[in-house]
């Protein structure tokens, strides 16, 4: 186990990053279609192919998904997903058309470090393209892809991944990039918010703190919220419909309230998408939903903490979490 997303079957993730950019791209790439839904909860999304994801929608599945900086520029980055999936062969079949499905979502990095005079045209494109060629079940965390100039309120952040397994015997895995409004921290000290759900030390081990911190409770978010959005992708290898995709991200989506403090405000874009691979039956559709659902949660709040925990400090942008607390 990887303690990736990447540890269920099927799922491969790539990185583009651009340093002098400031910015990057990072694709989940299928190595078939498989099934999916959304729920986004943050006031200020910036999405693509999203309402496809609804389960009255008529397309079931989906070929590979998208995250980007450059905020509704980044968007772009999914044409380069799709250009490099149809130079596969893959896509919804339309007569004799094939059309590559890549729902997508940004977030807001172009106040951050780099050069973002980039001319008439993004680089985001040539990124997305670069991601999806690139995707494979390795891969690292941290300040990379479209977390690159992702940030919290009080630290640097970027990707972070996690898995875990149900006790029904189902798998599920999360991907994020971290560009809250609020904290990941206790406070402004060392401890994650998400520390009871830590396995092992994957970003410490330091627990939660007793007492809090006179501040714990104390809202802090960025000068300016509209520089925000937490991106996730839940996956589980449960065979789900579209409505339970839909109902696996919702219930997923509390894993950003375990780990995120404030988080959903106003114009943040905050959005998780659900997919499932299809590789193992429910036995109960309820009850293991259920079970599936609370892990992913979970693994979300982990990989929340690890995306801050695996950055690094870019020239010119804020400190680090291994920086910061030494």
């Amino acid at each position: 186990m990887r303690n990736l997303i990447t540890d269920l079957s099927g799922i491969r993730v790539g990185h583009a990053t651009d340093l002098k950019l400031g910015s990057g791209v990072t694709a989940i790439v299928f190595e078939e279609p498989f099934t999916a839904s959304c729920d986004l909860r943050g006031g200020g999304p910036g999405t693509r192919e999203t309402d496809l994801l609804d389960p009255v929608a008529t397309v079931e599945k989906i070929d590979a998904i998208t995250l980007s900086g450059g905020s509704a520029f980044g968007l772009d980055a999914a044409s380069g997903v799709m250009a490099h999936l149809a130079s596969q062969g893959r896509g919804y079949k339309v007569r004799d058309a094939l059309v590559p499905i890549v729902p997508a979502a940004i977030l807001f990095d172009l106040n951050g470090p780099g050069d973002k005079q980039w001319g008439r045209y993004s680089p985001y494109r040539e990124l997305g393209y670069s991601a999806a060629e690139s995707a494979t079940q390795d891969f690292k965390l941290g300040s990379i892809g479209a977390g690159t100039g992702a940030t919290t309120e009080n630290i640097k952040s970027g990707i972070g991944s996690a898995s875990a397994q149900t006790a029904s015997g189902h798998s599920v895995g999360a991907l994020v990039a971290v560009n809250a409004a609020g904290r990941v921290t206790v406070g402004d000290g060392p401890h994650f918010w998400a520390a009871p759900f830590e396995s092992g030390k994957e970003f410490g081990g330091r627990g939660f703190p007793s007492p809090l911190p006179a501040d714990a409770h104390t809202p802090a978010v960025k000068g300016d919220a509209r520089a925000s959005t937490t991106l996730a992708v839940i996956a589980t290898d449960a065979i789900l419909s579209k409505s339970q995709c839909k109902r696996l991200a919702v219930m997923a989506g509390t894993g950003l309230a375990r780990s995120i403090y404030p988080v959903f405000t106003p114009l943040d874009g905050d959005i998780v998408f659900a997919v499932s691979t299809g590789r193992r039956a429910l036995a109960d559709p309820v009850a293991d939903l259920a079970r599936i659902g609370a892990a992913a949660a979970n693994c979300l709040a982990r990989a929340v903490a690890r995306g801050v925990y695996e950055a690094m400090t870019l020239a010119g942008g804020m400190k680090a979490y291994k920086d910061k607390f030494k």
